[in-house]
């Protein structure tokens, strides 16, 4: 099994490739998805980040304001802190789970979708690394049009990331995203034929 990591900064079109590779073949592990699921209202870790962050950081109908929290954790450094010391742990247990299983069934390519796979995982685990990136003020405008935030917000996120310069020189493989679509596409179809490419060589 070839077990890939998928990463991006925020509005790189990483999500973009992910549905991709998963109409390709690929078994997709979403790490975003798996964090929806553990923070459902009412459960566990909503409970756990509310004592940690605040009771405001909930919803009137139990679930996570997730606007409230991202506005906090983007200008307070100790809140991001405490929030990450709840989430990450919880999300990488459940993606190794996931793993586990796929690696059970016999899955050829199995693609982990994370975003902050630099910042809160350990690279080595992952026998190649994808990395989608694009010029941060094309990321900028993503947000703005398309997210509906305001620039201000938009900054504040992108700035709360790590730069993707450092992380392209450790990753295996870089799409860039600074065109059209259908380039983007043709950009993954290359990448996806060099995976089942691996994957085949590691079957052999």
């Amino acid at each position: 099994m070839l077990n890939v990591g998928l990463t991006g900064n925020v509005a790189a079109g990483k999500s973009s490739v992910a549905d991709w590779f998963q109409a390709w073949g690929a078994t997709i592990i979403d790490a975003d998805a798996i964090v929806r699921s553990l923070q459902s209202a009412g459960s566990p870790m909503v409970h756990s980040i509310a004592e940690a962050l605040g009771n405001e950081m909930i919803a009137t109908d139990g679930s996570l304001d997730r606007r409230r929290v991202r506005q906090l954790v983007t200008n307070d450094a100790d809140a991001l802190r405490a929030l990450n010391a709840i989430v990450h742990p919880a999300v990488q247990s459940r993606r190794a789970a996931l793993l586990e299983e796929a690696r059970r069934r016999g899955d050829r390519i199995v693609v982990n979708d994370i975003p902050l796979l630099f910042e809160a995982t350990d690279p080595a685990a992952f026998d190649v690394i994808v990395l989608v990136d694009a010029p941060s003020n094309l990321r900028k405008d993503r947000l703005v049009r398309k997210r509906g935030l305001s620039p201000e917000e938009a900054d504040l996120l992108i700035a709360a990331q790590d730069p993707s310069g450092p992380k392209r020189s450790r990753s295996h493989f870089v799409i860039d995203n600074a065109g059209t679509p259908a380039e983007l596409e043709r950009a993954a179809r290359s990448i996806w034929q060099e995976l089942e490419a691996r994957a085949g060589a590691d079957s052999a």
